[in-house]
């Protein structure tokens, strides 16, 4: 009997340690469980906006592609093949390669790293019309080749510096929406890539 009554006071001891301990340690991990709640949330909106295209051009073309023989210098027969040419251009940035860490003690966003442009070019090429001739006929390796040399002719007009430089603005433009949550959240953002100078951050 006695010593139950000295039992019963070591559990309740232990008890009364325990919870102690749990206190305290969920009152010194409210930062940690802050930065984890912040950094979800600016993630999150970093996800939803994924694959982003910022850029598409459509240009079209047509192509007229003359083709004859000479018999000493003189042209005795031609052909011609004209081309109707469709280039859809693609400016893209895959968000998922951004970098940026969440510094919630100090209430800021740093951005480390930014993806590169993806820039894709589609050419698709339609034979509008064909002057044939008896004598000389256009065959299936003809039409092929001017169909390729018309798909390399759209592709050469592209102006992929120009299409970075327009790309990256508009993306710039875009991560507006991150940047204004963060400052929601009364973050200062921080450019470590030096890419950002044209946003007021």
């Amino acid at each position: 009997m006695r010593n139950l009554k000295l039992f019963i006071p070591f559990i309740a001891g232990i008890i009364l340690m325990l919870i102690l301990f749990f206190s305290f340690r969920s009152c010194f991990s409210i930062s940690e469980k802050t930065e984890k709640s912040d950094y979800y949330i600016l993630t999150n909106q970093i996800s939803k906006m994924n694959k982003m295209v910022v850029l598409e051009q459509d240009i079209s073309s047509m192509q007229k592609t003359k083709m004859g023989y000479e018999f000493f210098g003189r042209e005795m027969t031609s052909n011609s093949i004209i081309t109707y040419t469709k280039t859809n251009a693609q400016v893209s940035y895959d968000l998922n390669k951004m970098k940026m860490e969440v510094d919630s003690v100090n209430k800021k966003l740093i951005i480390t790293e930014l993806p590169n442009p993806d820039i894709r070019i589609t050419p698709s090429v339609e034979i509008q019309s064909m002057d044939d001739s008896f004598l000389n006929r256009i065959s299936e390796k003809d039409i092929k080749n001017v169909q390729q040399k018309a798909k390399q002719t759209a592709i050469k007009s592209i102006d992929q510096n120009k299409l970075k430089n327009e790309g990256k603005q508009q993306l710039m433009e875009n991560l507006n929406n991150i940047f204004v949550l963060a400052k929601a959240l009364n973050y200062t953002i921080e450019d470590e890539t030096g890419q950002l100078g044209i946003l007021k951050l």
